[in-house]
């Protein structure tokens, strides 16, 4: 097609106007190449003295346009107007009588045939008369030429011949695809690129354009404003203007462009890219030979004598876009010896001229929009594919209808991982304006999901009954050796986890403590003395209410439900009550243990509710179950935290613990047996020092997920690595190795800090560093930023003197070894 445009690669600082009249861009180019131009003749004084429009060689000799270099100056297509000159145009518009009487479909004045011939030198009325229209000869034309020349005529056009200068033309569907295909390759110092702003993988070139992944398509194709789905087949050679392909089969060599009319309704045309409209042939056939071939006469798609492909009714006029292209894919299969000729004659057809005139400007506009909504929601989704870090995602601006369309669609179909990260690549491209609410909605989507996932095993325990007047449970607190945060949604569900903790005593006492009592009333009692808060039930609807992290009961409620004490739904609490032999007082304390102290306090009372409420009731379990029902307690209270607290404190020892992908987390527990002089020696080493700084109340479960589902690389490289330091510090214990264990402790801690870097601060750094000379590792308990540290002492060194060392820095602070055993 001969609608393709040229680029020009000059030095601007060569142009020099002075502001008069107007000027024209020209680089030398050969005279073969000028030939297929246009070319200007300069004057004397440097001003286009003619117009010499695709004039032959001999012709361009003979007006002495061409210079001793066989070279012509090249119309490059660019001009400048002066504001004076342009103040006379507009003057012809001035009412808005005039401008309808100049701007219509009768007139068409055009830039290049209308306005710059006045300006050359030799031209004169009666010849501007005879100048090739950009519609009909007419009166309403001659006329508008006439008054065009008075205004025009007092100025001259100079010739800016500029050099050293490119002229790169891609006039023709051939040379845009070499281009695009190729050869723009070689100006890739100017920024030039076979992809703008598309979402396109691979080879394939395109400009404002979406192509599946999962499309097939072949080589040296070219997307201009147009989506490949990803059921389509797309030949090789192809060029798509402004369509839409979902499962349809694109043969090679082929242009298919779309068009929206006037009237709403739509065209694709399709040719061959070697076809020209000035010619009768199409696909490489004579057209008129070929539709004879199949039944179709010359007199059906030609209303005019000259029988060329530009003014042949081919194209069928459909009422979508879809429709059209699969109208053109029959006019293609018809002259390949398929294809339905009925459908084709009994539709209304256009050719490409009167598809072109007839085309709404407004909706080229619309639909270019819609392709650069939608370029952006695909590279997102890309990003998210290839594990591009969400920072590197450009910014958005606040989503369309069309936009949040597409989202609505994706989710429905995306699996737990893409439908978190779609919303939180597509909150944090937004900003927090635009963007907090689908950042919340993708945590939501983590808790909701597991929730959903574990309520699945929720079972509702209507046979067991309370079998003792009182009933307590006391467990230790936990410290984190390996892997932790790899037990944290989505992150386990995605990865699976890996974790190394040890169960501890605190100054010889197990803290956490749970107690349960029978009474007769026919209620149920919550009370929690270190947070100073009761409560008292007699109906069940209030029991039901999980999920507010505000309501100071959601542990106990929790804890009733995943044990199976009370239904989810329904259900009288009077008869429940009754079949378990009467009321009964949950008592729930963690004993001096300081709030924010990092050994899991407030997972591992949850592990005490549910094992205290077993034991009471008479439900028998194996430690398998009990950690079960622990997970399924804190995904109902939607905490969104991990599970190795409640298992590191439920049972004595060192635990490693694994679980796999999924979001059903079935844990594995082993128990790691060390030897007696192992684990004397660790008890001896092991130290634990409270920072006397409560660990601050920031989003730390958040940012931590953010930036493992934001795919940041260290984050992602250190979630990983932490898994790995879990199993050989296994490894290192059961060896004996305390001096190896303590160098994979210290390796942990700079891994952690990759994970979460508010886990240190100005306080925990300056601990470490003033009893730097007397430990061989050093690691936060828990999430850090406060609470209880944890070091492994030199050989040799005593706990007393770590904490004169503490004494004599910061004296009357509470900074001070605690007393603890691994128990």
């Amino acid at each position: 097609m001969g609608v393709r445009p040229h680029k020009e690669l000059f030095n601007p600082l060569q142009i020099d106007f002075s502001g008069r009249g107007a000027a024209a861009i020209s680089f030398k180019e050969n005279v073969e190449t000028g030939k297929n131009h246009g070319v200007f003749l300069n004057s004397e004084d440097g001003n286009v003295k003619k117009f010499l429009h695709k004039q032959t060689v001999e012709t361009l000799r003979q007006m002495g346009a061409v210079n001793e270099n066989d070279c012509v100056d090249i119309d490059t297509g660019a001009v400048i107007f002066s504001t004076d000159m342009l103040s006379s145009l507009y003057s012809l518009i001035s009412t808005t009588e005039d401008y309808h009487k100049y701007v219509n479909d009768t007139v068409r004045l055009s830039l290049y045939g209308d306005f710059l011939y006045p300006l050359a030198e030799d031209s004169t009325l009666e010849k501007f008369y005879d100048e090739k229209p950009e519609g009909e000869f007419c009166a309403e034309l001659h006329a508008a030429r006439a008054e065009v020349w008075k205004v025009l005529r007092p100025y001259r056009m100079k010739l800016l011949r500029l050099a050293p200068a490119k002229f790169i033309h891609f006039g023709t569907t051939r040379e845009i695809l070499a281009l695009m295909s190729g050869g723009v390759d070689a100006y890739k110092a100017l920024g030039w690129s076979k992809k703008v702003n598309s979402s396109i993988s691979g080879n394939t070139a395109g400009y404002n354009s979406v192509l599946s992944e999962r499309a097939e398509i072949g080589d040296d194709c070219y997307l201009e404003v147009s989506f490949v789905h990803s059921k389509a087949s797309v030949g090789k050679n192809v060029v798509l203007s402004y369509i839409d392909i979902h499962d349809e089969q694109i043969p090679d060599d082929v242009v298919l462009h779309g068009l929206k009319q006037k009237d709403g309704k739509f065209v694709c045309r399709i040719y061959g890219v070697e076809d020209n409209p000035k010619e009768n042939r199409l696909f490489g056939m004579n057209l008129e030979e070929a539709l004879e071939q199949v039944g179709i006469q010359p007199s059906e798609i030609w209303d005019q004598e000259e029988h060329l492909l530009w003014f042949a009714k081919i194209y069928p006029e459909c009422g979508n876009i879809r429709d059209a292209v699969d109208a053109a894919l029959n006019l293609y299969d018809l002259l390949h010896g398929k294809g339905d000729l009925e459908a084709w004659k009994k539709m209304q057809k256009k050719s490409l001229c009167s598809g072109f005139n007839d085309a709404d400007s407004s909706a080229i506009i619309a639909w270019n929009k819609r392709m650069q909504e939608l370029v952006r929601m695909d590279e997102i989704a890309k990003d998210i594919r290839y594990g591009k870090p969400v920072k590197e995602t450009a910014a958005l601006e606040p989503l369309t209808q069309l936009q949040e369309n597409w989202l609505e669609r994706r989710l429905k179909r995306a699996d737990f991982s893409e439908t978190v990260r779609l919303n939180y690549y597509i909150g944090t491209a937004l900003g927090s304006r635009h963007g907090d609410r689908y950042v919340a909605e993708s945590f939501k989507t983590i808790s909701g999901q597991i929730l959903e996932a574990t309520l699945q095993n929720l079972q509702y325990n209507d046979s067991c009954k309370i079998v003792t007047e009182k009933h307590t449970v006391n467990l230790p607190l936990r410290v984190n050796w390996g892997g932790g945060w790899s037990d944290t949604p989505p992150i386990c569900c995605e990865m699976g986890g890996t974790v190394l903790n040890a169960a501890i005593s605190l100054n010889g006492e197990l803290p956490v403590e749970v107690t349960l009592i029978k009474i007769p009333e026919k209620k149920i009692v919550f009370d929690s003395r270190d947070m100073d808060v009761h409560g008292e039930f007699d109906s069940i609807e209030e029991l039901q209410k999980t999920g507010d992290p505000y309501d100071p009961f959601a542990l106990q409620k929790a804890c009733l439900l995943a044990c199976g004490i009370i239904p989810s739904e329904g259900g009288s609490l009077d008869e429940i009550l009754t079949r378990l032999g009467g009321g009964f007082e949950m008592h729930s304390e963690v004993m001096n243990v300081p709030k924010g102290s990092g050994l899991g306090t407030s997972s591992i009372l949850s592990a005490a509710c549910v094992k205290a409420v077993f034991e009471f009731m008479g439900i028998s379990y194996t430690e398998e179950e009990l950690y079960a029902h622990v997970l399924v307690m804190e995904q109902i209270m939607s905490t969104g935290g991990g599970w190795q607290d409640q298992v590191g404190g439920v049972t004595n020892g060192i635990k490693y613990i694994t679980s796999k992908p999924g979001l059903d987390q079935q844990l594995r527990v082993e128990h790691i047996e060390l030897q007696p002089e192992t684990k004397k020696e660790l008890n001896e080493r092991f130290c634990l020092i409270y920072t006397g700084q409560r660990r601050l109340a920031r989003n730390l479960l958040r940012d931590v997920v953010g930036r493992y589902v934001g795919n940041e690389p260290d984050s992602l490289y250190a979630l990983n690595e932490i898994q790995k330091v879990a199993a050989l510090m296994r490894f290192e214990l059961e060896r004996g190795k305390i001096d190896e264990f303590a160098d994979l402790l210290n390796y942990h801690w700079e891994l952690s800090r990759k994970v979460d870097a508010g886990s240190t601060n100005t306080l925990i750094d300056q601990i470490f560093l003033s009893i730097e000379d007397l430990i061989d590792a050093k690691m936060v308990c828990g999430a850090g930023g406060g609470g209880f540290l944890q070091v492994i002492l030199k050989k040799g060194v005593q706990k007393a003197d770590v904490h004169k060392r503490l004494k004599d820095v910061f004296q009357d602070n509470p900074v001070d070894v605690w007393d603890c055993e691994i128990i």
